[in-house]
C-alpha cells in the first residue's frame, strides 16, 4: 500500500468511520496495527513487539478500527453485479450474466520454523495462498488469505464458499455447482 493509499485509508476511517486517536495512539498507527494484522497475519505476540505496545492495547486497537471498517464496509467493498446483457466491452461479451472473475495467487512469507512445512509450496517456496474475486470493473469483491502454501487451491475455493461470510455464488442463469465440488 502506497503512503498515499494509506494516508487516505486513515482519513476515511478517522473522518467518516469516527476513529479517534487515543492518548497514546494516533489513527495511523491503530491502522497500521489493523494492517500488519489482517495483511500478514501477525499473531498479537508478534505485533506488540514490533510497535512496542502491550499485548491488551494491540487488541483494543485492532478491535476499534475493525468495528469501524464493518460499520464502512458498503463504502469500502463493492457489491457484486452481473455483467448487463446488453453490454459492449468484447472482453466481457462471452461473459454476460457473471458477476466477475477469481483467480488465486500465492504469497511470500515469513513463518516460525515450525510452520514451514505446512506453508511450503509444491515449488519449495514459503508462502500463503490468496483467492481474490474482482467485479466486471477490476475491484475486489472479496478476498480470502491466510491459507498455507502447501493448500490446494480447490481445497481455498471449497472453503471460501462453505464459509460464513465467504463468496455468494449468484442464483441465475449460470450452474456453479461442478466447481464446487472440487
Amino acid at each position: 500500500m502506497s503512503r498515499n493509499a494509506f494516508g487516505h485509508l486513515c482519513q476515511l476511517l478517522e473522518t467518516t468511520g469516527g476513529l479517534q486517536c487515543t492518548r497514546h495512539v494516533p489513527v495511523e498507527e491503530q491502522v497500521a496495527i489493523f494492517l500488519s494484522v489482517i495483511a500478514h497475519h501477525k499473531k498479537n505476540c508478534i505485533i506488540k513487539h514490533e510497535f512496542i505496545r502491550s499485548g491488551r492495547t494491540i487488541s483494543r486497537h485492532f478491535h476499534s478500527v475493525l468495528k469501524v471498517v464493518l460499520r464502512l464496509r458498503s463504502l469500502l467493498l463493492a457489491r457484486p453485479s452481473p455483467v448487463a446483457e446488453e453490454c459492449q466491452d468484447s472482453l466481457w461479451r462471452w461473459f454476460k450474466g457473471c458477476s466477475g472473475a477469481l483467480d488465486g495467487t500465492h504469497v511470500e512469507v515469513r513463518v516460525p520454523d515450525s510452520d514451514k512445512g505446512r506453508y511450503r509450496n509444491r515449488k519449495g517456496q514459503i508462502n500463503t495462498n490468496v483467492l481474490g474475486v474482482c467485479n466486471t470493473e477490476g475491484k475486489f469483491i472479496y478476498v480470502l488469505s491466510g491459507w498455507e502454501g502447501s493448500a490446494a487451491d480447490g481445497r481455498v475455493l471449497r472453503d471460501a464458499v462453505h464459509r460464513a461470510g465467504g463468496i455468494k455464488v449468484p442464483t441465475g442463469a449460470c450452474q456453479l455447482s461442478a466447481w464446487t465440488s472440487i
